[in-house]
């Protein structure tokens, strides 16, 4: 991936000339282009005349006003324009009613105001990936993705038997209001795992929310997944509604939920119990409808340690669970998942398809992939973006011999680059890392010094 703008064209609408100007210095980390305007009214020339994107939609306009009643008004006249149409709203009155109506009439996220800058990226990029794949989709030709699915748009690819277990299990489990634990390392398709769960199930026309706990940081996950009321802390300046009630519904995707604190595991427990939420502040639960998917890349010994995971919560997260295996175990879909990941990134990046050598092809299946799916698909993208008009090589996949690693008494000091260049020094660094660890973003961070926020930052910031 390069280091310029990922995608084309946002439209940002908000009475605040401050929100305009801050949000458009934001989003040019991700646009090409943004437009501000004060009006819905000023909003509709601009959208009819050239797709955006994504448009971030405020709730209020009249002063005074927290109902939220023009924004919802607006967020249905937009879709009436382009019922395809990926907008995020804009509140700072976030009460949980106006978050879910907003959702249930077809706005695909929230943010609220005011807000943390990588929370609005991370909600924005996301939203700006989900009409990517809604365009893919519609240039194939097939079925509309739904505003409830999550951005990445790839299938859960594999026909060996490992995932046609994996696959039997979903579709046996989706149509139930069970909850399910995905257990599998990094890179092996968790998250995909949860997003076809929820889309053969009964709530698939509902909205389908994913916490990422390993990349939101531990003081920050109270608020986050519970919410909290005007006055609950110090920087509690409006009332938040959290994921769980946002989910009220459909279906709430809880990714590397090993990343629970033991102080909130309590707390989440009794939400799947009691079929209620407290925020934080606040006097009274609030009763939610939801379902939980979670996933973690824990191994089964730790997952099942009372002093890192309390087990009455475990019982109650994994009614169902599915346990994906790594690439290397099912090495005979290897072939499938090149040929997609080819065709996908030459579309893509607008290249044509490129052809493998028999070497390149011997080294990709001989490969034992131990970042899985993940990895191989970056290797792939790499490729793509560097192909030359001729067969692709085993050179131009960079793929690195999992050799046993030497032992710490055997280590010395790296030879110091011919390549001085921060940025690039700072990349190979964290590449090396997550290479040396089959991509298991924890360990990585560890060996870095970093936490796994800050490691996910800088996998974002170049690309990987």
């Amino acid at each position: 991936m390069g280091s310029g703008p990922e995608f084309d064209y946002c439209v940002v609408i908000d009475d605040d000339d401050d929100i305009l100007m801050a949000s458009r210095l934001l989003l040019r980390r991700l646009f090409t282009d943004v437009a501000t305007v004060r009006s819905p009214d000023e909003a509709l020339p601009l959208v009819e005349a050239r797709t955006p994107d994504v448009v971030l939609l405020d709730a209020n306009f009249a002063r005074g006003a927290t109902d939220a009643a023009e924004g919802l008004a607006w967020l249905e006249k937009l879709l009436g324009v382009d019922p395809e149409m990926v907008v995020v709203m804009i509140t700072a009155h976030a009460g949980v009613q106006v978050a879910v109506a907003a959702m249930k009439r077809g706005a695909t996220d929230f943010v609220s105001k005011p807000w943390s800058n990588d929370k609005l990226l991370a909600t924005v990029r996301t939203a700006a990936s989900l009409r990517r794949s809604r365009n893919a989709v519609a240039v194939k030709g097939t079925a509309p993705v739904s505003a409830a699915s999550v951005a990445a748009g790839t299938a859960l690819l594999g026909h060996s038997p490992a995932m046609a277990r994996v696959h039997s299990l979903i579709s046996r489990a989706a149509p139930t209001e069970a909850n399910v634990l995905v257990l599998g390392e990094n890179g092996t398709g968790k998250e995909l795992v949860a997003r076809e769960l929820h889309r053969q199930s009964l709530r698939a026309d509902q909205v389908m929310l994913t916490v990422d706990l390993g990349a939101v940081s531990e003081d920050l996950i109270d608020s986050e997944l519970f919410g909290h009321v005007k006055g609950a802390f110090t920087d509690a300046r409006t009332d938040r509604v959290g994921r769980i009630q946002a989910a009220d519904g459909g279906t709430l995707f809880l990714d590397e939920i090993g990343n629970l604190p033991l102080r909130l595991q309590p707390k989440l427990l009794t939400v799947l119990e009691q079929r209620q939420v407290t925020p934080v502040g606040a006097n009274k639960p609030v009763p939610v409808n939801i379902r939980v998917i979670a996933a973690t890349n824990l191994p089964p010994e730790k997952l099942r340690d009372e002093n890192h995971f309390r087990q009455d919560l475990l019982f109650r997260l994994n009614t169902v669970e599915i346990d994906l295996p790594p690439l290397r175990e099912r090495l005979e879909d290897v072939p499938e998942l090149i040929e997609h990941y080819l065709d996908h990134y030459a579309k893509r990046y607008g290249r044509p398809h490129p052809q493998l050598s028999a070497a390149a092809r011997a080294g990709l299946l001989g490969h034992d992939w131990p970042g899985n799916v993940r990895a191989l698909r970056h290797a792939l993208e790499r490729a793509v973006i560097l192909a030359r008009d001729v067969p692709l090589e085993p050179e131009d996949f960079a793929l690195v011999s999992s050799a046993p690693r030497i032992a710490p008494s055997a280590v010395v000091a790296p030879r110091p680059p011919d390549d001085l260049n921060l940025e690039r020094v700072e990349r190979r660094l964290v590449e090396e890392a997550l290479r040396k660890h089959g991509y298991n973003i924890s360990l990585a961070a560890h060996e870095l010094g970093l936490s796994r926020a800050a490691l996910y930052r800088r996998m974002e910031k170049h690309g990987l």
